[in-house]
């Protein structure tokens, strides 16, 4: 601890010896690391010197402002202050000691010196030394005795006390009485060290010789240069009132505890006089040298000797008062008597603790490690004894503690880490609460803001996205937008899409889609076809799905019949053959998939619109009655075939019929086939026998295939229509592989022929397109002309399994 006493003499020079070692009792924290002590006298300038407060302290005076030095004074006023520049503690502020500390003993100021990085706290004591600045004054400038010419000598007349504000050696140290020819002082020293004067009357006086004696009491303090105040002292000499009046106590004593109502009583005076009438009537009053506090703070009843409160009593300003009271009756020459009353103030709880934030480091990170210092709180209480000691803290659900440093100072600190997404910031409440009984406290809060770290990740809204586009989309144009938070504020929670490398049928994805990357909007770089790619995913950190919806963008493609040698398509027909003879089918194909590859014909042209018909879904061409001899033997046909998109495409094909009258006269014209030297009627026989056959075993297959789904507990769902007597039989099935698949069995009673497709794939999201499925049609007719079957085609009669 380091003690610097100064004294005004021209200029400050520190005393020999300035440094005094002294021994603390208990633990000092880390954070106080010295205490100093500086003595000033009162009344100096503003700019006056006190100390230097850096050299002092050891500190780097360069590094004073980065360090945020500052002091922290308890006192209403800042007297002091630090010129940062050269650490050089001045005044800042006039000082009066009387104003400050009133009379006490000592008067000092206590300073805290705070310095961060790292933080540091230090103990300034500045003893403010008293000068003798103040002249005794009295209450009046004249005092007007009554005196009896009947009093003895020896007799005392207490005189009206003067005042000094000063202290110690300067505080009032003597009286002087003018001279004169019956009187003398005695001068008395009170319990608080104060003086006081009393008259003593000397030698007897004569009323008849002399009325009034005038003398003139002249007060000294012990200041230097010396300074002295005047009263005029007046005795008028009465005639003989022989009995005064006498007090029970020479001393009384009571309690009374502070701030006690105005009005309460203290205690009452109790004189009698052995005379009669109004020299026997008592009065009370205060004496005249009761002290002028005294008197604002108590009252006395003249009559019966009450003593009241009359001011508010403050243990804190004073714990015990002495009460200077006199008596005296009310006849003619009364003399009065004096008393002496000592009142003990009990203190009482009556002030609050009050809580002082010398340092507050906000906002703290939130990954700041347990133990971060937040605030230094000192607190403080006026009270004494067990009412002024305070015990601090907070409350239990916040991660922050309160360490005490020493006796009413804490530090705040983190006591786990901090997580801003849970809490942003913290409204602290620091309550600090004496021992009196009853307790008084007092709260404070500290608002401490956490500051973000990037510690969280972005998450998006969904697991994955599910996107449906047309083909033939737009190039540029959006297809969906991915959404994504980051918990943390500010930079830490600004996001930035990108899409992750990767292959869509061997070219990068970038050359398919693009992100923007402020706000997550994905967008088509390329017209999307569904014939060349159905589905493909992109890795956005998370997985988009995308699947791409058909379009009827491909009329139908006629397989067969096709033209040779650059001319139509041809047929013969025997002449012979009955209504209903099958003369051919048309085969077509629409690379589109679903409703969009449902194909229909149609009879477009005719040379004889009522002698053939095309089937509007298998696209078979029949008789519809005999041919007659006055029929053509060429006939032309044009068949639309259409699919079912919206809107509908389509497509012709031409067909010339040759009407012969013999089965090998016409076949003589297709040099690709040679006539069988058999009969035409054994031929005719074995495929009606093969026809059956295949057909009885397939029709008992059908019904197995049935019974086993029925017993499975399929769902069954059956769809007739009646314009074309056509069977068709669709299963359905789920497995464990990544698509189902469809079987489908047509049977077609108008033509000796069976449909048979197997294992076609089926997807949920879309229609699997018409030239994936292929069947094999086998059909049979007079010149056993082959053709495909018409894959995608809806038949009128449905079981979809």
């Amino acid at each position: 601890v380091l003690y610097s006493n100064m004294a005004l003499a021209g200029s400050w020079l520190p005393v020999t010896g300035m440094v005094i070692c002294l021994l603390l009792c208990g633990c000092v924290v880390d954070l106080v690391l010295a205490q100093i002590r500086y003595s000033i006298p009162e009344e100096l300038e503003h700019g006056a010197f006190v100390g230097n407060i850096a050299e002092d302290l050891g500190l780097d005076v360069a590094k004073l402002s980065a360090r945020r030095f500052r002091i922290v004074s308890g006192a209403k006023r800042q007297y002091l202050e630090v010129n940062l520049e050269n650490g050089i503690l001045f005044v800042n502020e006039k000082i009066d000691r009387e104003e400050l500390c009133e009379r006490r003993p000592s008067c000092f100021l206590h300073l805290q010196v705070v310095i961060e990085n790292p933080l540091e706290l230090y103990r300034v004591e500045v003893e403010i030394l008293d000068v003798n600045d103040n002249s005794p004054s009295f209450p009046w400038s004249e005092f007007n005795l009554d005196i009896t010419e009947s009093a003895a000598p020896g007799s005392c007349f207490p005189l009206e006390s003067a005042q000094d504000q000063d202290v110690g050696t300067n505080s009032l140290r003597s009286y002087q009485l003018s001279a004169n020819a019956h009187f003398i002082l005695n001068i008395q020293t009170r319990n608080d060290g104060s003086k006081f004067a009393e008259l003593v009357l000397d030698t007897p006086l004569d009323r008849e010789q002399q009325k009034k004696h005038e003398m003139v009491l002249t007060a000294f303090d012990g200041g230097s240069p010396e300074r002295s105040g005047t009263a005029l002292i007046t005795v008028t000499v009465l005639d003989a009132n022989d009995n005064v009046p006498v007090f029970d106590r020479s001393v009384y004593r009571a309690s009374l505890v502070e701030n006690a109502p105005r009005g309460t009583l203290v205690l009452k005076l109790n004189a009698t006089d052995l005379d009669e009438g109004s020299n026997g009537e008592v009065t009370y009053a205060f004496s005249g040298h009761a002290p002028l506090k005294v008197r604002e703070l108590f009252s006395v009843d003249p009559y019966t000797g009450e003593i009241r409160v009359k001011g508010v009593v403050d243990y804190e300003k004073s714990s015990v008062y002495e009460l200077y009271v006199q008596a005296k009756d009310r006849g003619p020459s009364a003399v009065a008597v004096h008393s002496k009353v000592l009142v003990d103030i009990l203190d009482v709880n009556d002030n609050a603790p009050e809580v002082i934030l010398t340092s507050v480091s906000t906002p703290v990170q939130e990954d700041a490690p347990p133990g971060t210092v937040i605030a230094v709180i000192s607190v403080m209480d006026r009270d004494s004894e067990e009412n002024g000691n305070v015990d601090c803290q907070i409350p239990n659900n916040v991660p922050f503690q309160l360490h005490s440093s020493f006796k009413n100072y804490y530090t705040l600190v983190t006591s786990e880490f901090l997580d801003r997404e849970a809490v942003s910031e913290y409204n602290i409440t620091i309550t600090a609460r004496d021992l009196g009984s009853p307790s008084l406290s007092t709260r404070k809060t500290i608002l401490v803001q956490v500051s973000d770290i990037n510690d969280n990740p972005p998450r998006f809204s969904q697991p994955s996205y599910t996107v449906y586009v047309t083909e033939n989309n737009a190039p540029g144009a959006s297809i969906c937008s991915v959404t994504a938070f980051d918990p943390d504020s500010n930079q830490n929670a600004y996001l930035s899409y990108s899409i992750l490398e990767g292959q869509i049928q061997g070219m990068p994805v970038s050359t398919y889609v693009s992100i923007n990357s402020d706000n997550g909007n994905i967008y088509a770089l390329r017209s999307f076809d569904y014939e060349q790619l159905r589905n493909f995913q992109i890795l956005v950190n998370v997985t988009v799905n995308v699947f791409v919806l058909d379009q009827n963008d491909n009329a139908p493609v006629i397989i067969s019949p096709l033209p040779k040698n650059g001319t139509m398509a041809t047929e013969v027909v025997p002449r012979s053959v009955d209504a209903g003879y099958l003369v051919t089918k048309i085969t077509a194909l629409d690379a589109d998939a679903g409703q969009n590859s449902r194909l229909s014909y149609q009879l477009l042209q005719a040379t004889d619109p009522g002698l053939f018909s095309v089937a509007l879904y298998t696209g078979e061409i029949r008789t519809i009655r005999r041919l007659v001899e006055k029929d053509a033997t060429r006939q032309r046909l044009v068949i639309l075939v259409k699919d079912n998109g919206q809107p509908p495409l389509s497509g012709t094909v031409s067909i010339i019929l040759t009407v012969v009258d013999s089965v090998p006269e016409s076949l003589s014209d297709f040099g690709d086939l040679t006539l069988s030297p058999k009969p035409p009627s054994n031929l005719a026989l074995y495929l009606i026998v093969s026809l059956s056959t295949i057909s009885l075993i397939f029709l008992v297959a059908i019904i197995v295939l049935a019974t086993a789904l029925k017993k499975s507990n399929l769902n069954l769902q059956i769809s007739s229509a009646a314009k074309v007597p056509t069977n068709c039989m669709e299963a359905n099935g789920n497995s464990s592989l990544s698509q189902s698949y469809c079987y489908k069995v047509c049977l077609t009673p108008e033509s000796a022929k069976s449909d048979f497709m197997f294992l076609k794939p089926c997807s949920p999201s879309s229609t699997p397109r018409n030239n994936e499925a292929k069947s094999a049609d086998n059909s049979w007719n007079a010149h056993s002309r082959s053709a495909s079957v018409n894959n995608g085609a809806t038949t009128p009669s449905e079981v979809q399994l």
